[in-house]
């Protein structure tokens, strides 16, 4: 090959030796600075897991959702079930949560300090009954039960492990809610608000005022905002700054509520429950950031 043909093809003036080292600097650069898209992608496959963990979805659902073209959400969602981070169930042809995000979260589990300060007092305390007991954190803009145990006869409907409802319905929400900052509040109550049933609250106004009196009393009640036919009991756990860690939930049948005896027991063994796991956990009454 002449000295002219092979600059016409490295290109005039650019050795063979200077346009490797030129590659190499460029695939080192693009190591140390990852790409606006390569962003996008990891950006948009955190979205699409957030959707698929609220409800099983179509991919035309995350299109719609997302305001993808189809073949962007196309690529991201089989990416993920390709990765076992979603699963694609035969029977509702709806993509799902997939095995290796369980693996992830049972990690964060194992190693909940919360949930393992609960577990240890319901370990020792079984006198609670009438209730179903939950151990709930806040994630994103849900209310999640990630341990629940059965107290009662009646079998309570979405009050299984695993299950989540926008915080501004029912005890457990309203409590996580009434304790965060007031950024995240104000956020919060600027979004659409979701109405479960006739008995949600999803005016701001009525909300902020709640939320007043939940951090006065120490706890939240409702009856019938999930679901019409049971109500609910939570208070608040802390950790050793005071902040909030989660929530001790009990759901119950409503017609329980018409025991004001009863359900001044559950307060005070609620409350008690609360109070005894934050104190193991480093809290001192008083103490809340």
């Amino acid at each position: 090959m002449t000295e002219a043909s092979q600059k016409t093809r490295n290109g005039p003036g650019r050795p063979r030796k200077m346009a490797a080292e030129s590659d190499e600097a460029r695939k080192a650069q693009l190591m140390d600075n990852p790409s606006s898209e390569a962003k996008q992608g990891l950006e948009r496959s955190f979205a699409v897991l957030d959707i698929i963990a609220a409800r099983p979805c179509r991919v035309v659902d995350v299109m719609r959702e997302m305001d993808l073209p189809w073949a962007t959400a196309h690529r991201t969602v089989k990416k993920l079930e390709k990765a076992q981070f979603l699963m694609l169930n035969p029977e509702t042809s709806r993509y799902e949560i997939g095995p290796r995000m369980w693996h992830i979260g049972s990690s964060y589990l194992a190693n909940n300090k919360m949930l393992k300060a609960a577990l240890s007092y319901l370990a020792q305390d079984r006198d609670i009954d009438g209730a179903d007991i939950q151990v709930v954190e806040r994630i994103g803009t849900y209310s999640v039960v990630i341990h629940a145990e059965k107290r009662q006869v009646q079998e309570i409907s979405k009050a299984q492990y695993g299950y989540h409802i926008p915080l501004h319905a029912g005890s457990k929400g309203l409590v996580l809610l009434a304790y965060e900052s007031e950024a995240f509040v104000s956020a919060y109550l600027e979004r659409p608000l979701e109405q479960l049933t006739p008995q949600t609250i999803t005016d701001p106004g009525k909300l902020r005022e709640r939320l007043r009196e939940i951090r006065a009393e120490g706890f939240a009640q409702t009856e019938g905002d999930v679901q019409l036919f049971t109500g609910s009991i939570s208070a608040p756990v802390f950790g050793s700054n005071g902040t909030l860690l989660g929530c001790i939930c009990f759901v119950y049948m409503k017609k329980l509520a018409a025991e004001p005896a009863r359900m001044e027991e559950l307060k005070q063994e609620l409350l008690m429950m609360t109070h005894a796991v934050s104190i193991g956990l480093g809290w001192h009454p008083g103490q809340v950031s």
